[in-house]
């Protein structure tokens, strides 16, 4: 019999963490007396609701469920760390209670492989047709398990674009390989240092240092990684003083972790999770300042008349 039960949560917001782009698999049903979540973590099928301070759950175990929310983390600490940059402290004010989940290795980085180019909804619709097609089916939830890395890499390109994966497909089946075969093992990572861990997954297919950086984030817990997408890039750009020349994502990036500080990951999340709400208001920026157009040039060398113009 699946145990139900209700446990206390500190500093949460259930829904704005599970909809913050994170994760891509959590259904919103009603269940447990009202408006609930259900889904999986793993291969362990459970359903949330959410009561002010109390968290009911069937399924999982409140040791199971804390870990995954990372309810240990002092989320008035990460606040603090940005409490002198104005904007990113509304942020964070602004969304209290969402936290930066650990979340399973292979399902997490294989989530994220789906990801370039591509939004939320996308992915999570890309991520639902790979569980429901290769996923091992749950009692308990309509939301099947994220298949296995050696399922993935045995079903073939040509099988896996089924699910709309597009060039992603490609990129997916090559690193599932990778995993079962044991060349890749996800759990090495984890004693490595954040720029070691990075390179390391850069190497996989289908891995850049954004979704590096998201992997690091959401299963490495790795909390000053900045993932910089194209709404993390025009928010950091923003915030940067009038006239610096343009950067890089990876120098981006790099603004990103000093401005952010110690918890940048937490941060960049709370303001892209702003950002794709349409509640976050960026810095206006002044429209760059015109050179004055040249006068004409008087020259007197060799060859030419004084008051001659230079072409």
């Amino acid at each position: 019999m699946v145990k139900a039960g209700v446990m206390e949560c500190p500093e949460f917001n259930l829904g704005m963490t599970l909809e913050s782009g994170q994760t891509f698999h959590w259904m919103q049903v009603n269940d447990l007396g009202g408006a609930s979540w259900s889904g999986c973590i793993g291969s362990i099928a459970i359903t949330l609701r959410q009561e002010g301070r109390l968290l009911h759950y069937r399924g999982g175990s409140p040791d199971l469920l804390s870990r995954y929310f990372a309810f240990d983390h002092d989320l008035e600490e990460v606040r603090l760390s940005c409490a002198a940059h104005p904007a990113s402290f509304k942020a964070s004010q602004a969304c209290r209670g969402l936290r930066v989940m650990r979340q399973p290795l292979w399902e997490c980085l294989a989530s994220f492989i789906l990801s370039p180019m591509k939004q939320v909804a996308h992915i999570r619709q890309m991520s639902l047709a790979l569980r429901s097609r290769f996923g091992q089916p749950l009692k308990g939830t309509s939301v099947p398990a994220f298949p296995e890395a050696r399922t993935l890499a045995e079903a073939g390109e040509k099988e896996l674009r089924k699910c709309g994966l597009g060039f992603r497909a490609k990129s997916l089946q090559a690193t599932a390989q990778l995993v079962a075969s044991g060349e890749f093992h996800p759990e090495a990572l984890r004693g490595l240092s954040t720029e070691a861990a990075r390179i390391e997954l850069c190497r996989l297919p289908g891995i850049g240092r954004k979704v590096a950086n998201c992997i690091l984030l959401f299963a490495y817990e790795r909390l000053e990684a900045v993932p910089v997408d194209v709404w993390v890039a025009r928010i950091l750009g923003s915030f940067r003083s009038q006239g610096s020349r343009k950067m890089t994502l990876d120098q981006l990036e790099r603004y990103g972790e000093r401005l952010l500080g110690p918890y940048a990951g937490y941060i960049q999340q709370y303001l892209f999770h702003q950002a794709r709400t349409g509640e976050l208001v960026l810095p206006k920026q002044r429209a760059p300042r015109k050179k004055p157009a040249l006068a004409k040039a008087i020259t007197s060398h060799r060859g030419r008349k004084r008051g001659s113009v230079i072409s």
